[in-house]
C-alpha cells in the first residue's frame, strides 16, 4: 500500500490536472462550452436516450441537463422526439450536424493531446490510459456509492478548500 505522502501528492496532481482540463476547454469552438460537448459526447458514445439518463450520466440535476440540451438543440446538433414507450418523455438523438460537431471536438482534442504528448512513447500513453481507466473503475459510480468509512487502510485526505491542497 502506498504511503500517506504519496496519496497527498496524488491529491496535488489531481488538483493541478484542472489546468489540463482548462486548456482542453480553450481549444473548443466558442459556441460549444463544456456542458454542450459533454452532451454530444455522451450521445455519441451511448446512443439515443431520455433526458433522465443523460442527467444521470452527466451527474447533474435535470435543470442543468435541460439547459445543456436546449443549447445543443438550438444549434441543430441534437433533436428531441417523442418516446414511443412514453409520449410524455423525449428521446434525444444526435443530428448529422451534431455528429460533425463531435468529430470536430474529437479532432481538436486528439491534436492537442498529440502535440502535448509528442515526446511520450506509445507504451507510456497506453500505460496512462490503463491507469486512468483502473482509477475510474476503482471509484465505481461515485454518484450512488455511499462513502467508505475511514480506516487505517483507507486514509482520508480532506481538502483545504482555500488552497486546494490536502489538509
Amino acid at each position: 500500500m502506498a504511503e500517506r505522502t504519496q496519496y497527498e501528492e496524488l491529491m496535488r496532481q489531481f488538483s493541478a490536472f484542472g489546468a489540463v482540463r482548462r486548456e482542453l476547454g480553450r481549444i473548443m469552438p466558442s459556441d460549444c462550452p463544456g456542458g454542450s460537448a459533454a452532451v454530444l459526447t455522451l450521445l455519441d458514445r451511448y446512443g439515443d436516450m431520455r433526458m433522465s439518463k443523460l442527467a444521470e450520466l452527466l451527474s447533474v440535476d435535470m435543470s442543468v441537463t435541460s439547459r445543456h440540451v436546449t443549447h445543443v438543440v438550438d444549434r441543430g446538433w441534437i433533436e428531441r422526439s417523442p418516446d414511443p414507450a412514453d409520449k410524455r418523455s423525449r428521446i434525444l438523438r444526435l443530428t448529422p450536424r451534431g455528429r460533425a460537431q463531435v468529430d470536430e471536438l474529437s479532432r481538436r482534442t486528439a491534436q492537442l493531446l498529440a502535440d502535448r504528448l509528442s515526446d511520450w512513447s506509445d507504451e507510456e500513453v497506453g500505460q496512462l490510459i490503463r491507469l486512468m481507466a483502473r482509477l475510474r473503475a476503482d471509484f465505481g459510480d461515485c454518484r450512488t456509492a455511499p462513502p467508505r468509512p475511514t480506516t487505517p487502510h483507507t486514509p482520508h485526505l480532506a481538502l483545504d478548500h482555500t488552497t486546494r491542497t490536502p489538509a
